[in-house]
């Protein structure tokens, strides 16, 4: 993605914030075309939005779970993708655990394949909601400085933002244990730190990361209750950062262990704003990638 790409889906998603009934009373820009949300993992927030967001646009929406799929039964990802193709869908929103599963299945697909995250890969549309929500937040991301703390090695949403901030002349600062940090950080030209108090030092604003348990693959932690005396952000450490800098978090919180509850629950938290943002950035995609906008 371009910054113009970026800085035009963030403009249409600000207009359809800015009329927060959505279309009720407009036309309906997706109307007869058919939205198929396909989510071969868990997610609330993600497979909500996504499902308002085709919805306000107008467009029908078919729910379709991994658990619900002939997958189970042994069908292959090629297979179920050839019957959904038969469906004539104008737009599939695919969410799953295999890292590049959307580009593996895009080049035999008739509808516009949309990533609505892949493996520990990445999760473009909660980058650009967390991109409108910063800058609503801050005015311009140009010259701010932004931590992403916690389980960064995991993380489909910091490898995303890492590319997306910098594009939009934000300056990404990553800070995690030793253990949850990429090896190829420090080569994509972001700071790196491991320990939380340094890379707060300053900010203009903060996003906490959880800690993906069900991708560890061994014991990189003592436990949640170590972690969070020496990650959590409380407090104490959000005063470390500029007076006012937003705390974002995409979600599911792990309340008292990357965040207390009284960040969580105080006045810089954004996160339900994030939530907000994030069934406004997703009409813009729909509406981008189904008409070509």
């Amino acid at each position: 993605m371009t910054r113009e790409e970026a800085l035009s889906l963030l403009a249409r998603a600000q207009t359809f914030l800015d009329e927060r009934a959505g279309l009720d009373s407009k036309d309906r820009p997706l109307k007869g075309k058919t939205v198929l949300n396909v989510f071969f993992e868990n997610s609330t927030r993600t497979r909500t939005s996504f499902e308002l967001a085709g919805k306000r646009l107008g467009a029908d929406v078919v729910n379709l779970a991994g658990s619900s799929s002939s997958t189970k039964k042994g069908e292959t990802l090629f297979d179920t993708f050839a019957t959904l193709n038969a469906m004539h869908a104008h737009a599939i929103v695919l969410r799953h655990s295999a890292s590049g599963a959307p580009h593996v299945v895009a080049p035999r697909s008739r509808a516009a394949i949309v990533n609505a995250g892949d493996g520990m890969h990445e999760h473009p549309t909660q980058a650009l909601l967390d991109a409108l929500t910063l800058t609503r937040a801050l005015g311009t991301l140009e010259g701010k400085t932004i931590a992403i703390c916690g389980d960064i090695l995991h993380s489909r949403v910091a490898r995303s933002n890492a590319l997306l901030l910098p594009l939009l002349g934000a300056k990404v600062r990553l800070s995690g244990p030793r253990t949850m940090l990429p090896r190829s950080a420090e080569a994509l030209g972001l700071e790196v730190y491991d320990r939380i108090e340094p890379a707060l030092e300053g900010v203009d604003a903060i996003m906490m990361l959880r800690i993906q348990m069900e991708r560890l693959g061994g014991a990189l932690f003592p436990s949640t209750r170590e972690y969070s005396r020496i990650w959590g952000l409380n407090e104490r450490r959000l005063r470390l950062a500029r007076p006012g800098a937003p705390v974002l978090h995409p979600g599911p919180l792990n309340r008292g262990v990357e965040i207390h509850e009284d960040v969580a629950d105080g006045t810089q938290s954004v996160i339900l704003n994030q939530v907000e943002a994030g069934v406004a950035v997703r009409m813009a995609v729909l509406e981008s990638c189904v008409l070509g906008s």
